[in-house]
């Protein structure tokens, strides 16, 4: 364990290579802080930081630089979240809430964090099988044909056709909707399957067939497996950080246009806490010299999917990961009262 005092040594070094760009020297340390011991003192406490892999000299520079480990302790038992002020909480909630639909909060809340962080947002759509039913919706667009709505909680909206195999009323449609809606609205998308399976038994034989093809619709557009979606915005944000990329930029461009890769990076949303991942602690190679800020948000304290920012390991960590919450907690917010 690191005594108090080189611990207070590290955030300092983190703090100006942060903040100026620059390898930190024990002079530029004793004068800019006060760290109230003397600078044969900070540069002691500093050989033995590098000794235990926190910091590094990096080429002939006379300072140091924090490595992937000391950004680690320096997340882990050093950096509070920084708050955001009450003009920013406010023009984070003027903002999003703007939006027209959950495309538009998605798109409004990508854009959003880029601009706050400088730095390039990552947002997740809902995903379908994290959330619960708020309604379904029956539209008779033909004798026999049908438009079938699911909305979610989470405000997103799936429609499906549904060719039946005779004409179905009016009446018997409405009938069907009460009925599906007293069933499945406000439950667990999981839970449906189960709630619905006896449904066509209490209607007339002859509507039997079509009430099964709308329900065998809806079991299909729950389980859907290309539900996945993401958001990206902000990548000409990284070119301002070239020099902080010890080969080249491409291998991060790259890696960020994979899909995959960047689900993975932002995490299971089951996890809602705010999750930092340094440097060789991404799996994909292309992100070693980046770190992931990344949250869970949803409506009813319950996280249904994931937003974050990657950028460079030199990062603002408290603040980063103080908008990151922000914009996630008001995300929730929204997609409560849609």
């Amino acid at each position: 364990m690191l005594s108090e005092r080189r611990l207070q040594v590290l955030r300092a070094i983190v703090q100006d290579y942060v903040g100026t760009e620059e390898p930190v020297g024990s002079k530029a340390l004793t004068e800019r802080h006060n760290l109230g011991v003397s600078p044969a003192t900070v540069r002691n406490d500093m050989a033995a930081l590098e000794d235990d892999g926190y910091i590094a000299q990096p080429h002939t520079s006379a300072g140091r630089i924090p490595t992937d480990k000391g950004y680690r302790l320096f997340v882990d038992k050093l950096a509070g979240v920084k708050p955001m002020t009450g003009p920013e909480r406010r023009a984070i909630q003027n903002f999003l809430e703007g939006a027209v639909d959950l495309d538009d909060v998605v798109a409004r809340t990508v854009r959003l964090l880029a601009q706050l962080t400088r730095q390039v947002a990552v947002v997740q759509y809902p995903s379908l099988t994290r959330s619960t039913v708020r309604h379904v919706e029956l539209l008779s667009l033909a004798p026999a044909r049908v438009m079938l709505v699911l909305i979610t909680d989470t405000g997103r909206v799936e429609q499906r056709m549904v060719d039946c195999p005779v004409p179905f009323g009016e009446t018997a449609l409405a009938d069907l909707r009460a009925r599906l809606n007293s069933r499945v609205a406000g439950r667990r998308f999981s839970d449906v399957p189960r709630l619905v399976e006896d449904l066509p038994e209490g209607f007339e034989h002859e509507d039997r067939g079509t009430v099964s093809t709308v329900l065998s619709t809806l079991l299909e557009t729950l389980v859907e497996e290309n539900e996945e979606r993401l958001m990206i915005g902000g990548t000409a944000n990284l070119t301002r950080f070239g020099h902080d990329f010890p080969l080249v930029i491409r291998p991060v461009l790259e890696a960020l246009e994979e899909q995959v890769v960047l689900l993975k990076l932002l995490g299971e949303a089951k996890d809602p806490g705010v999750m930092v991942r340094i440097g060789h602690e991404n799996a994909h190679e292309g992100l070693n010299s980046t770190s992931v800020v990344s949250v869970g948000y949803g409506s009813g304290g319950e996280a249904v999917a994931k937003l974050g920012v990657v950028g460079p390991t030199r990062m603002d960590y408290p603040g980063t990961m103080g908008a990151v919450r922000a914009v996630a907690r008001y995300v929730g917010q929204i997609l409560a009262e849609s």
